[in-house]
C-alpha cells in the first residue's frame, strides 16, 4: 500500500497544473507526448486496481475518449482504491495479475506488480517531470516526495 501511496502522491503533483502546451509536448519524434505518457499511466493503473479487485485485464482495441481531467481523476482513484485494498489485506497472494484475450489468458503473482506496472508508472511520473520542465512549466518545489507531504511555503 505504501508504494502505491507514493505513486499516487507523485502522480497527483506531477500532473497538477499541466497545460495543453505541456500535454502536447514531445521531446522528439520517437517519443510519446506528455498526454500519451499520462494515458499509459492510466492503463497501468487499471492493471494495478484490477489485480486488487480480482478482475482480469481484458485485451481490447477500444479507445476511450476521455479528457485529461477524467484520465487524471480515474487514475488517482484507481491508485487509491488499490492502495486501500492492500492496506487492509493480510495476504497479497490472492491478488493475481490476469490478462485475458481471445487467445487465452496469462496469470502472474502479485509481486510482478512491483517490478511491472507500479515501477513503470513511477518511472513515467519522472518522465512527466522532465517533459513539463522542458515545456516551461516545472514541477513544484513545494512537495517532499521523501515524506509525501507539502513543504512549508515560508
Amino acid at each position: 500500500a505504501r508504494v502505491l501511496d507514493g505513486l499516487g502522491f507523485r502522480y497527483y503533483w506531477v500532473t497538477q497544473g499541466l497545460t495543453e502546451k505541456d500535454l502536447l509536448y514531445k521531446p522528439n519524434n520517437d517519443a510519446r507526448t506528455s498526454r500519451e505518457t499520462i494515458e499509459h499511466i492510466y492503463r497501468l493503473s487499471k492493471v494495478i486496481v484490477n489485480s486488487t479487485m480480482k478482475k482480469p485485464n481484458m485485451q481490447t482495441s477500444e479507445n476511450e475518449d476521455l479528457s485529461f481531467d477524467q484520465i487524471r481523476e480515474i487514475t488517482l482513484r484507481n491508485i487509491k482504491t488499490a492502495a486501500d485494498i492492500l492496506r487492509y489485506s493480510t495476504d497479497v497472494s490472492q491478488y493475481k495479475v490476469v490478462f485475458k484475450s481471445d487467445n487465452g489468458s496469462n496469470e502472474f503473482p502479485f509481486w510482478n506488480q512491483l517490478n511491472g506496472p507500479i515501477a513503470d508508472a513511477i518511472w513515467h511520473c519522472g518522465q512527466i517531470v522532465l517533459m513539463r520542465r522542458s515545456s516551461g512549466n516545472p514541477f513544484t518545489k513545494n512537495v517532499s516526495l521523501f515524506h509525501g507531504t507539502i513543504k512549508n511555503k515560508s
